[in-house]
């Protein structure tokens, strides 16, 4: 009876000692997998779908390799990406230019926002369902522009660059209605949101609309503009993160792939002249 006792004890000593340090077992390869997993990086972005979201979906395969899952969040606003990133809700966002931002921050005292990296530039564009040439364009026509103020700005230049109307000396990316010096055609301007700008082509004489607002509504911006901004354009799009996190090496990752050999070859085949690498 004793010898049973025993051998009982020390076969159930023995499981013990190799399920807690013995040769074969799993539980080292199952913490090796966790510490594996919990290595990677998870990025979060804000960006508009065209063609922000797209250059986005190109460079997961990189960043994958890098440790970094890419988490892309759509926005179809101007407002709520820079208000998302500012509350922490996304690690950096991909929409904008850098004047818009400057102007962004200074009406939103709060926001702490800093470019990342300069991606391309999408020119901005006149669109008309009504005419086919800006010389057709009847006195007291109606023209729709971007309402927050450096893409209204924007417009207003590119149309005294078409010889529609002249802003006053100095005028710049901020100018505003209020800064028309001469409108020989007595132009009628309405101020909508920049996301809203295609819809307003089945009641206005021409839009000026930015490219990836054009794209989205199915507007091809080298077939489709009656007159475009040219390759010189100041308004690069940029990468946007909280002030400081530029220098985190995952952001430093995310921008070099967007600087990459691949993403230039995929805009200038896609997008043909309509979006200009910038880098």
């Amino acid at each position: 009876m004793k010898g049973k006792f025993f051998a009982t004890i020390t076969l159930a000593a023995t499981l013990l000692l190799t399920g807690c340090g013995g040769g074969e077992q799993p539980a080292p390869k199952a913490d090796g997998d966790k510490l594996a997993a919990s290595s990677e990086t998870t990025l979060k972005i804000g960006a508009t779908p065209v063609p922000h979201a797209e250059l986005l979906e190109q460079i997961k395969p990189d960043l994958e390799k890098e440790g970094i899952k890419l988490e892309i969040v759509e926005f179809n606003d101007y407002v709520q990406p820079n208000i998302a990133l500012n509350d922490k809700e996304l690690d950096a966002n991909f929409f904008q230019h850098e004047p818009y931002l400057n102007d962004f921050i200074k009406e939103h005292k709060d926001v702490k926002l800093k470019n990342a990296g300069g991606v391309h530039v999408e020119p901005m564009g006149v669109y008309s369902k009504k005419i086919k040439d800006l010389k057709e364009l009847a006195d007291g026509a109606t023209v729709s522009i971007p309402n927050d103020p450096t893409n209204g700005g924007r417009a207003l230049l590119l149309l005294q660059k078409a010889e529609l109307l002249k802003l006053k000396d100095g005028a710049n990316e901020t100018a505003t209605v209020q800064d028309i010096a001469d409108n020989p055609k007595n132009l009628k301007i309405q101020e909508v949101e920049a996301a809203q700008l295609p819809r307003t082509l089945e009641d206005v004489d021409i839009s000026i609309i930015n490219t990836n607002f054009a794209m989205n509504a199915d507007l091809n911006p080298m077939k489709d503009a009656l007159f475009i901004e040219d390759k010189t354009s100041p308004y690069v799009n940029i990468i946007a993160v909280r002030d400081g996190d530029e220098n985190r090496e995952d952001i430093k990752k995310l921008v070099n792939a967007l600087h990459s050999d691949n993403i230039k070859k995929f805009i200038e085949d896609k997008y043909k002249g309509a979006i200009v690498p910038a880098f």
